[in-house]
């Protein structure tokens, strides 16, 4: 078995104790090829972000650098700009030649919520080493809006490979010419490349950026908060925008994508070199996203973004990232956007769930 794991080699891995968790794994919990995590019932306010290192663990690195402790069962606000570290539900015990990666999940990196999973004796966030033991927790650092967040939220996703997964760009040409992943001609370079969308079909909407000062956004509250209170829209009718630095935006790809059953995809970005900005917080695609058989038709792909030291003009156009492609272990029992119910499916420009429809 080489590849990503699909659903069910996750069922058959928390009946084997490879996965394990301090309350039982519900079936919302599992996605095509992925696992969500759930928080555990303490946070702890840190002075700064951290890794463990080889020779310690989490643990011992909070007695360092813990300021206080936050019970999270009743619910509990994290402050924007604040380092919180939280002991996760679920525990890892991988056999050996399996490595796991995490990811924010979409809804999260959509409120430019920095979630990124650290291990004991890690060295990489969001990177689980082969043959790994031991508890899992995730690193919460607000960016741009204060949140409410209680034990048992789903705010990271994991996935699990075994062997060589990444398909490489003859590969991903060949799945194109078999299913197609994307609309048009594919830009193909270590991934699929992907461009920012600056000219809408209609109106001159290309996107939003987070308000400087807002209120809190309960992570449980859905479809519950007015967009106008928390973002700012950003119009272009020239194709172009400037990005200023430290600002969050919220825009869309120009193509529409699809990952069919038989592939993963995660979101990377495309070149330092292209410009000061980071692009996509939240990584993975499950198989089935925007495949015309699961009920899409090409999905674009929101894009967070983030601008870093200087003023930078984004072009229509411009690619600003890749999606690179994984094998699947096995096509999943379920896909997303047919058997698993789905936000996002189909989407275009769109804020997290949390926010109504504008």
């Amino acid at each position: 078995m080489t590849g990503v794991l699909a659903d069910h080699h996750l069922r058959d891995m928390i009946s084997a104790g490879q996965i394990t968790a301090t309350a039982p794994v519900v079936d919302g919990q599992i996605q095509p090829a992925s696992l969500d995590l759930r928080l555990g019932d303490r946070a702890y306010r840190v002075r700064a972000s951290f890794l463990a290192g080889h020779n310690r663990t989490v643990a011992e690195r909070l007695t360092q650098f813990q300021m206080h402790e936050i019970d999270l069962t009743g619910g509990a606000v994290l402050e924007k700009g604040c380092v919180y570290v939280v002991p996760l539900i679920e525990s890892l015990a991988l056999p050996a030649g399996m490595t796991a990666a995490a990811s924010a999940k979409s809804s999260i990196g959509r409120l430019d919520l920095l979630t990124r999973v650290i291990t004991d004796h890690g060295v990489a966030f969001d990177s689980v080493p082969d043959g790994y033991i031991g508890p899992l927790y995730v690193e919460i650092c607000p960016q741009s809006f204060s949140v409410i967040a209680q034990t048992g939220q789903m705010l990271n996703q994991i996935i699990f490979r075994d062997g060589k997964t990444i398909m490489s760009d003859d590969d991903l040409l060949a799945l194109h010419a078999e299913t197609p992943i994307v609309n048009g001609d594919p830009v193909v370079q270590d991934g699929l490349g992907f461009s920012v969308d600056l000219k809408p079909a209609s109106g001159t909407l290309v996107g939003y950026r987070a308000k400087p000062h807002t209120g809190v956004v309960d992570l449980s509250k859905l479809a519950h908060y007015d967009p106008r209170d928390y973002w700012e829209e950003v119009h272009s009718d020239t194709g172009w925008i400037i990005l200023d630095p430290g600002a969050f935006y919220i825009l869309v790809s120009r193509e529409a994508i699809a990952i069919p059953p038989t592939a993963a995809a995660e979101m990377a970005p495309y070149l330092a070199m292209v410009g000061e900005f980071r692009v996509h917080y939240a990584g993975f695609f499950d198989p089935g996203f925007g495949y015309a058989e699961a009920g899409g038709s090409g999905s674009r792909g929101v894009l967070e973004v983030r601008c870093h030291d200087a003023p930078f003009v984004l072009e229509h156009g411009q690619i600003v990232g890749r999606l690179v492609y994984e094998h699947m272990a096995d096509v999943p029992t379920a896909l997303y956007g047919r058997e698993i119910a789905s936000n996002y499916q189909g989407q275009g420009l769109k804020l997290s769930k949390h926010f109504a429809a504008p």
